[in-house]
């Protein structure tokens, strides 16, 4: 369980930074037009882009800390959810997998 938390957290990480990019693309684009709001979607992006990078962390930690490992990922799937909705949508279905497998995982040795 832990080794399959460690790949679908990496591969959750992965689409979540991608969806972060997406964001912060969109969001650079609509100020270079000038367009309303187009700020906000930069700064959510940013945060999506966190998230990511702590979701890589959590994964990294699942074979050693699986309950860290679970809890950091976890949090990192329902913080870029909130800051970038659609666009870390793949992202957050895979770590939520990932978070219940590391979870499931703790007890083994």
């Amino acid at each position: 369980m832990r080794i399959a938390a460690l790949i679908i957290g990496i591969f959750g990480s992965v689409a979540g930074f991608i969806g972060a990019i997406f964001a912060l693309f969109v969001g650079g684009i609509g100020s270079a037009f000038g367009a309303e709001g187009a700020g906000e979607i930069a700064g959510l992006g940013f945060g999506a882009l966190i998230a990511s990078i702590a979701a890589l962390v959590g994964a990294a930690l699942a074979m050693a800390k699986p309950r860290t490992s679970a809890v950091i990922m976890g949090v990192s799937a329902i913080a870029g959810l909130i800051f970038v909705f659609m666009a870390f949508v793949i992202g957050t279905i895979l770590l939520l997998l990932a978070t219940l497998f590391a979870f499931l995982g703790r007890n083994q040795d």
